[in-house]
């Protein structure tokens, strides 16, 4: 092959090839949110970790990658996505190295705050850049119900993945596989995805902006997943509602501002943005209340949970990968989305049942139910928030969805790990016995997120316009 040839096949490569490579990305992403969750008490043993430190493992990750999308989002906009995507999984990489080497617990929080920059660096802009790929509004929807499947799919898998590696190879290797999948996703990226134009080389980022909503943003998520004293986490929300009101003043004043707020104009963008928000709040909420509900009160081990929570995957798989496009290009995004989140709540709701002991009653038809909700409803909330993304807004219209997805399930997971704490808590005072005790803990949190989907519902219903399509 000649190097002409070559550089034209650089220049224009296989979309489904760079879909590929970045949901390989976003996937790898998703997955250490989860993936150490089943490892804890042998990271606490190993790294000398305090009970309340030991929640850091997943805080240090969550923290800056929910606080920074939107402003590696617009970032990418104006220097280039590809350039973003490349930064992000260099720095993901290197940090998951120093993460599987880490000698206490202070170097392993470090480490897996820098992963959750290089994070939040790479997955601001990868949406963005489907969108790109795939103006065609079929080959889009078919391309969301790739994408979708990755995000949802992602926790589920991590779960599982955890469990397997911690107890065959250690749990180093949590982080040390990232080390060659991140590198030949690298590679891959810069064989098949395109380098894309910026916005504009001579535009500069709003920087006060930037500090703004970031910190505000850092400090927001920080509020929902600390477990410091109720007076600690309310001043922290204050301040953190402080400089995201700041931030508002400074886009509605700034001559090049980060945010063009008149993005939120969109009902696509606002409504659509909500409505993931609350039901990725009782989705993720859901996925870590039931990895402790099989655990605690089935008696699952951590490989078995994992495997239990398989049928969900499988599920979205089959619905994302086969339906849900064809589903959204023939009837719209707003009524695919609906059918997804009725399906949703139903699957919650099983869920609430009391456990008769028997996986194929208390659990099976819950995950099955769930996943094809989920199948449903995550690539049409994808392609509802995208429909109006300009392509100059693209890469911040992905920030934002990514924002309120990160935001959504750190909001999910602390309020419903807190209801299940304070029923199962009142239940045990009440003379119930530890079992009885956590069930009902759980159970509450199983119709806190059903409510939560079900308010998406409402919103969908009430701010979503039927040409979102």
């Amino acid at each position: 092959m000649t190097s002409s040839t070559a550089a034209t096949d650089r220049s224009a490569p296989s979309r489904w090839l760079a879909l590929t490579v970045l949901c390989g990305a976003m996937l790898m992403i998703i997955l250490d949110g989860t993936i150490t969750s089943v490892a804890l008490p042998v990271l606490q043993a190993e790294l000398g970790f305090t009970t309340a430190g030991l929640a850091w493992t997943v805080n240090a990750y969550l923290v800056p990658l929910g606080g920074l999308l939107l402003l590696a989002g617009r970032l990418g906009d104006l220097y280039g996505r590809r350039r973003m995507l490349l930064a992000g999984l260099t720095l993901f990489v290197l940090a998951s190295l120093l993460c599987g080497l880490a000698v206490d617990a202070g170097m392993l929080i470090a480490a897996r705050f820098v992963q959750g920059v290089g994070a939040a660096m790479a997955s601001a802009v990868v949406l963005g850049m489907v969108v790109a790929l795939f103006p065609e509004a079929g080959d889009r929807a078919r391309a969301m119900g790739v994408y979708a499947f990755v995000g949802a799919a992602g926790a589920s898998i991590g779960t599982l993945l955890g469990g397997v590696l911690t107890d065959t190879v250690g749990w180093r290797w949590i982080f040390l596989v990232n080390v060659p999948i991140g590198v030949a996703t690298v590679l891959l990226a810069l064989r098949y995805v395109a380098a894309d134009r910026p916005a504009d080389r001579s535009a500069r980022p709003d920087v006060l902006g930037g500090l703004l909503v970031t910190t505000g943003l850092v400090l927001a998520v920080f509020t929902i997943v600390d477990t410091s004293a109720l007076a600690v986490r309310l001043g922290m929300g204050a301040v953190a509602v402080a400089l995201l009101a700041g931030f508002v003043i400074r886009q509605q004043r700034a001559a090049e501002p980060l945010v063009r707020l008149r993005i939120f104009r969109s009902r696509a963008v606002s409504g659509g943005n909500a409505a993931q928000l609350l039901m990725v709040a009782g989705m993720l909420g859901f996925q870590f209340v039931a990895a402790l509900y099989l655990q605690r009160a089935l008696g699952y081990s951590p490989v078995q949970t994992g495997f239990a929570m398989l049928p969900i995957t499988l599920t979205i798989a089959t619905v994302s990968l086969a339906a849900s496009g064809r589903l959204i290009a023939r009837s719209g995004a707003r009524p695919v989305l609906l059918a997804g989140e009725i399906l949703l709540v139903a699957g919650l709701l099983l869920l609430t049942r009391p456990p008769v002991g028997s996986y194929l009653v208390d659990v099976l038809p819950s995950m099955l139910v769930l996943g094809v909700g989920a199948g449903l409803a995550l690539p049409a909330v994808t392609t509802v928030m995208m429909s109006d993304a300009t392509p100059e807004d693209a890469g911040l219209a992905s920030g934002l969805a990514n924002t309120s997805q990160q935001v959504g399930g750190a909001l999910g997971t602390a309020v419903l790990a807190a209801l299940a704490a304070s029923r199962t808590d009142a239940a045990t005072a009440a003379g119930a016995s530890s079992i009885e005790a956590l069930t009902s803990g759980y159970q509450l949190a199983f119709w806190a997120s059903a409510v939560s989907v079900a308010a998406a519902g409402a919103v969908t219903l009430a701010v979503l316009r039927r040409r979102h399509a």
